[in-house]
């Protein structure tokens, strides 16, 4: 490029491609305003190579008249006066006069653009009505285009062009007139499309020899900016802004790349010390001046940049993004500090910040420009950094120029002032009439102290207020921070306060530990000048406990408290009281011995470990611990309401008599200790808080991983940083009324004194009238100190840890609440008794241990003393010479041993115990044995040796475990006590036994079952059955083939005789069985005895029963659906004896005595559909032999072996009959079920398959309604037979059965 050739373009927003127009002037002038009108009304798709997407724009165009100087010299690329399209008009309707003047004319024209080779070229030939009627004789109109398109467009007929009258309102003349406007559109489009495609390729040629040593990137820069210039002129804002961002971000690598050692040549211009400093100038389209500074190669880096980001803010505000100026705006101030340093550029001090603080406020004065005050407050977040980038920037320019020190500026502050100022250089003419320009704003600022404190105040309140605004509360307390420095310099510490704790506030609340370092000690300086003595001391301490300052300054602190401790001696009254949160830390509780708890007069130490955080070794007076006391009320929680404890559970001797309420401290561990929470002494919270938070929980870590950006062609590194995961648990907003005093108090530390939200002190005085633990001159040295106390113990109550008190002179560190809650309690205790067993049940018939604990309370068990207990038939007392009693303290350390006494008499056993002292625990044990009862009948009650009724132990069931046990009572006298007290002990029965009768025909078995209901294994031996009541005739036949067998747990053993009599049996035998057992763990145990008592009821056989099953006629077999025979038989098999004739109604009738039986044909299997009459009464003869036959019809239903269907035989009894069977509840046999019959079966002439209910009903009780004739009539009964007196010979017998021979599906039943 050759830039003195070029004639100097005005660069406006205006700019158009030109279109250069020859040949008839003044025609053209006549059709020029019509033509620039109309032609950017209807837009054209813009395709565009490369893939890039079409767009639709409205072409607009400068016509001009044709010269050749317009055209462009070889060399010069330059868009903006590049001739697009070049036009020649003419009317010319004569062909003399067309040979004569046009055809020359047009031949030079071609010929000019053919040698400055352009194509782009188009004839228009205007048809003229007036024309042709004073020319009669032309030759028709076709005639001049077609010499015309002869001469000039052989090869290109469409480039010219006939334009019918357009001046003339006709339809013909409007159709003409589009299609020129649509031909001249796309001829220019088709024309610049091309001309800036090559240029495209020459500029990315040019870009790709950015390596050689010549190249420029001024040059460069020219070029793209020609490119944008262009799209600027579509109205193309994007892509003429991408033409920007393109040459931004190039320079932006070439100067990383310098400051990593590889530099341009040409970067060596930009590197010039900065004369200038006169910031950004955004209120023209284009920066003339500094573009020509570009263009000549003599711009400093502040030029470009400037240059750059004016032409980006105004394409932004075409874009209609506003915001997105403010934030390109505050990186590019950011970066070119930072560039300017890359490049070692020299720039005279207070420069920066001048262009800073002036760009600032041209960008913020731009962007108020062009949007309304409304929009400004709801998107003030966009702008908030840049008013606080300036306000910085201002401050840092105050305290240059010496305008922030309370002497104001010296000598040399106003020479550096007024070199400062001449590199702003004159107003530009734009602002001359703003009176709030920020030409004038600095300026002012720098003039005065005054001035200067206005203009830094009204920046700093207006970005706290945007920062609220916005919820930025971090941010706002930065500000005001900022602004407390800015008071404390001006000697103003009053106002710097509140700004400072509201700083401190925000830091403490968040956990970040360094700044609240900082800012405390910038609030302690503002307390000290201010005289807030207490604050001060408060804060003090706090400095001296942070292990953010060195140790030097810790003890600074730390002096300035024990130097005031030091002045004087005052009076209680007149100390003053600070918090111990920063001072010390109470750590740990060690109660000695081991338990909050301890009766009456009990030795008791209280070790307290408090941790000094002091640098220095600190004397105390005194130190002192608050106490309340409980007094000890009746029937409080925990105090015994008897003497004597009487649950079969173990209990620790120092629980249930606690007096006032008394129990163990929260968080006691075993060995006596109390471990409170560690508490920051910086924000006055848990140290388990973690950064950002305030619970107790462990702290919350930080979660740092690195990142890495790396180029994709070479994998190499771009930049590296280090991001934090966890950051929404770490930087949590904390609710603005949360104060920071309740989080403290919720700690060991209480509150935080003068580090408060409020600034103020908190009130951490001493409790009045409560007791003192209290110990003198006690120095505490840095760490951890234990210091031993002496706890009170003669009252019996509750004693609650409040208040630590550490005296030093005349300053009080006070420690409002202990946390958590410490108490000690001292009972006093009534002497108790306790009985338990050492197993968990009890076994009746052996042997078991059960050990006696007393607790002797407040009573000493002297020489004499012994327990009287009462004895009893069921359970004796077992006692050996070899007993001996152990006693152990309070604690439950064994003290000594000591055997005991014990005489037994035929009423009482008597215990004679040790001599024991107060709260000591006694303990032995003693066997029992309890008899297992042989039948559950009550015997005769007796009286006890205090005179009540004792009843013998009676047996009952444990549901949960299947044993039956057996409570037993025994009346214990204690010395203690003029009472006597029942202790209950429950055993348990081991086994479970059952007894039933078998029958044979007229032959009998007793089978007795002996069931192991406990969890241990027995030997069992010698399982025998005798008479109670002898019988000479009766004899009992062991069919057992053991004497002695194992009996596991939940197992069970059958043992069965065979009963034998010669002559008639009488109606009740009374058995016994026996047997004996014991444990099989027990080698040589002894073995117990166990019985079980039962009895028998008419046990000979009255009535057999015989069924047979006959198949149809002509068959041989039973088959299915096909009915069969049943026949049952019933035989009378003996005479009735003497007791059986009195219980059995009978009838006589000519000499025959008969009796009413009742059959009943069931099968409860489904096998069998019984047809027919299926039950009925029958009278059978009482005599030996006498058989009656029943037969009916039954259908087998399935296939198979089939067993019988079920038969019963019951006693059919008249209405005044008394039954002679009444239910046996020690049977184990259960009876059959009875049929109900609706109405008296003497009448029933066909009675289907009846269905038992119940057991022994008369035949009244019906479910359905009877006759209102028959319901007072009395109805007959029915009795089951006694166990063994009804022999079925058919039980279990089966039948086969065959299926139907069409029957395509088997259906075969198994039993």
């Amino acid at each position: 490029m050759e830039p003195h050739e070029e004639k100097p373009i005005i660069y406006t927003m205006e700019n158009k491609p030109i279109v250069t127009c020859a040949g008839d002037q003044a025609l053209f002038a006549a059709l020029y305003s019509a033509l620039a009108q109309q032609l950017p009304r209807e837009p054209m798709e813009w395709r565009r190579s490369y893939g890039r997407a079409p767009k639709m724009i409205h072409l607009e165009a400068n016509f001009v008249q044709f010269k050749e100087d317009l055209l462009p010299k070889e060399g010069n690329k330059a868009l903006l006066t590049f001739p697009f399209l070049h036009i020649y008009w003419t009317d010319c309707c004569d062909t003399e006069v067309y040979k004569a003047s046009v055809k020359e004319d047009m031949l030079r024209w071609q010929t000019t653009l053919k040698h400055h080779g352009s194509q782009d070229w188009l004839i228009i030939v205007v048809e003229s009505d007036a024309k042709k009627k004073n020319k009669t004789n032309l030759l028709p109109r076709t005639s001049i285009m077609d010499k015309i398109r002869n001469d000039f467009c052989n090869k290109q007929s469409d480039r010219c062009v006939s334009l019918a009258d357009p001046l003339k309102e006709s339809s013909r003349s409007q159709e003409s007139w589009n299609s020129f406007l649509t031909k001249l559109r796309t001829l220019l489009l088709m024309s610049f499309t091309k001309n800036l495609g090559r240029f495209e390729d020459d500029m990315r040629t040019m870009r790709e020899k950015r390596t050689d040593p010549g190249w420029s990137f001024c040059d460069y820069f020219m070029v793209q900016e020609e490119l944008a210039f262009v799209f600027e002129m579509l109205q193309q804002y994007e892509d003429a802004l991408v033409q920007y961002d393109e040459l931004d971000a190039l320079f932006t690598q070439y100067v990383l790349n310098f400051g990593a050692g590889d530099g341009a040549n040409w970067l060596g211009s930009f590197c010039q010390p900065v004369r200038s400093w006169n910031g950004l100038v955004l209120r023209r389209p284009i920066d003339m001046e500094k573009r020509e500074l570009i263009q000549r190669g003599e711009a400093s880096l502040l030029d470009l940049r400037s240059y750059l980001f004016s032409r980006q803010c105004t394409l932004l505000i075409f874009l209609l993004r506003p915001w997105e100026v403010t934030q390109r705006a505050l990186q590019l101030l950011h970066n070119c500090v930072q560039e300017l340093r890359l490049l070692e550029v020299s720039v005279l001090q207070g420069a920066l910040d001048c262009w800073v603080f002036l760009s600032c406020l041209e960008v913020l004065h731009r962007i108020e420009g062009c949007c309304d005050r409304t929009q400004l407050e709801a998107n003030c977040s966009h702008t908030v950094g840049l008013w606080t980038y300036a306000t910085e920037k201002l401050k840092s320019l105050g305290d240059l120029c010496g305008l922030v020190s309370k002497n104001g500026p010296n000598s040399e502050d106003l020479n550096r002032t007024v070199d400062l100022l001449a590199g702003l250089g004159a107003e530009r003419p734009e602002t001359v009439n703003s009176p709030q320009s920020p030409y004038k704003k600095l300026k002012e600022a720098l003039s005065s102290v005054e001035a200067f404190e206005k203009h830094y105040l009204e920046l700093s309140h207006a970005a706290m207020e945007m920062y609220t605004a916005i919820g930025r509360m971090r941010s706002a307390r930065l500000v005001g921070k900022s602004l407390a420095e800015f008071y404390m310099r001006k000697g103003d510490p009053q106002s710097a306060e509140g700004f400072l704790q509201d700083s401190l506030k925000s830091y403490v609340a968040e956990g970040w530990s360094l700044q609240v370092t900082h800012t405390r000690r910038q609030v302690a300086e503002c307390q000290k000048l201010l005289g807030q003595t207490e604050d001060y001391l408060q804060t003090s301490a706090l400095l001296a406990s942070d292990a953010n300052l060195t140790d030097e300054e810790r003890k600074h602190f730390c002096q300035e408290i024990l130097n005031y401790a030091n002045q004087g001696t005052k009076s209680q009254d007149q100390k003053v009281s600070l918090s111990m949160v920063a001072f010390a830390q109470l750590r740990e509780l060690r109660f000695q011995p081991a338990s909050p708890t301890v009766h009456v007069g009990a030795a008791l130490q209280l070790e307290l470990r408090l941790c000094s955080l002091m640098p220095v070794a600190v004397r105390l007076e005194q130190l002192a611990v608050s106490m309340h006391f409980s007094v000890e009320q009746p029937g409080q929680r925990g105090a015994p309401t008897s003497s004597t404890s009487t649950t079969p559970q173990r209990r620790n001797p120092t629980q249930g008599g606690t007096s006032g309420g008394g129990g163990t401290s929260c968080g006691v561990t075993p060995d006596g200790t109390v471990v409170f929470p560690a508490v920051s002494p910086a924000g006055g919270g848990l140290l388990g808080a973690g950064v950002g938070g305030s619970g107790g929980g462990p702290p919350t870590a930080l979660e740092l991983y690195e990142i890495q950006d790396r180029s994709p062609s070479d994998n190499s590194l771009n930049t590296t940083g280090v991001v934090c995961k966890n950051v929404h648990l770490l930087l949590r907003r904390r609710d603005s009324s949360t104060s920071l005093d309740a989080a403290s108090a919720g700690g060991s530390g209480g509150v935080v004194g003068g580090s408060t939200a409020s600034g103020g002190t908190a009130s951490v005085a001493m409790e009045d009238g409560t007791q003192m633990l209290k110990t003198e001159n006690v120095t505490l040295l840095p760490g951890n100190n234990s210091i031993p106390f002496t706890a009170p113990s003669e009252k019996p109550g509750t004693y609650t840890l409040r208040q630590v008190c550490a005296t030093v002179g005349q300053l009080q560190f006070v420690l409002p609440h202990i946390y958590p809650t410490v108490h000690y309690a001292v009972y006093s205790q009534e002497p108790q008794l306790t009985i338990e067993p050492l197993t968990d049940n009890l076994l009746a018939g052996l042997p078991q241990k059960v050990k006696f604990t007393i607790v002797t309370g407040h009573y000493t068990v002297k020489k004499g003393d012994a327990l009287q207990l009462s004895n009893t038939e069921s359970m004796p007392i077992l006692h050996t010479n070899s007993c001996t009693a152990r006693i152990a303290s309070s604690t439950g350390e064994p003290v000594g041993e000591s055997a005991l006494s014990i005489h037994s008499s035929e009423k009482v056993t008597s215990i004679s115990l040790p001599p024991t002292p107060p709260y000591h625990t006694l303990d032995f044990q003693l066997d029992v044995l309890c008899h297992i009862p042989a039948s559950p009948a009550r015997p005769e009650t007796e009286r006890l040796t205090n005179g009540e009724v004792r009843h013998r132990p009676k047996s009952r069931t444990r549901y949960n475990s299947g044993m039956a046990v057996v409570d037993q009572k025994v009346s214990i006298d204690c010395p203690w006590s003029i009472y006597s007290t029942l202790i209950s002990l429950t055993f348990a029965i081991p086994f479970k036994a059952k007894h039933s009768l078998l029958s044979a025909g007229k032959r009998k078995y007793v089978q007795v079952c002996l069931q192991n209901v406990s969890d241990t294994t027995f030997r069992l031996m010698d399982p025998t059955v005798t008479q109670r009541q002898q019988i000479s005739s009766l004899e009992l036949h062991s069919l057992n083939a053991k004497a002695q067998q194992l009996v596991y747990s939940k197992q069970s053993v059958f043992c069965l005789w065979e009963v034998k009599w010669a002559s008639d049996p009488p109606a009740c035998l009374q058995f016994s069985f026996s047997a004996s057992f014991a444990p099989a763990e027990q080698a040589d145990a002894e073995f117990k005895p166990y019985c079980y008592d039962f009895q028998l009821e008419r046990v000979s056989t009255l009535y057999s029963l015989k069924a047979e099953i006959r198949p149809a006629d002509g068959e041989q077999q039973c088959r299915t659906g096909t009915l069969c025979g049943l026949e049952v038989a019933i035989t009378r098999l003996t005479e009735p004896s003497e007791s059986e004739r009195d219980e059995e109604e009978t009838t006589e009738s000519e000499g025959l005595r008969t009796t009413k039986l009742m059959y009943e044909v069931v099968d409860n299997s489904s096998n069998w559909a019984v047809c027919g009459k299926s039950s009925g009464v029958v009278s059978m003869p009482v005599a030996a032999s006498a058989t009656h036959r029943v037969q009916m019809e039954v259908m087998p239903l399935f296939a198979g072996h089939l067993p019988f269907p079920s038969v019963k035989l019951l006693k059919y009894l008249p209405h005044n009959a008394t039954p002679a069977i009444q239910p046996d509840t020690d049977s184990c046999l259960e009876n059959d079920n009875l049929s109900l019959l609706d109405k008296g079966l003497e009448d029933q002439a066909d009675t289907a398959s009846l269905r038992s209910r119940g057991s022994i009903h008369s035949l009244g009780s019906t479910d359905q309604p009877q006759p209102p004739a028959s319901r007072g009539l009395p109805m007959p009964r029915l009795e089951p037979f006694g166990p063994g007196q009804v022999f079925n010979c058919s039980q279990g017998r089966q039948v086969l059965v065959l299926p139907a021979t069409d029957d395509h599906i088997l259906e075969v039943n198994a039993t």
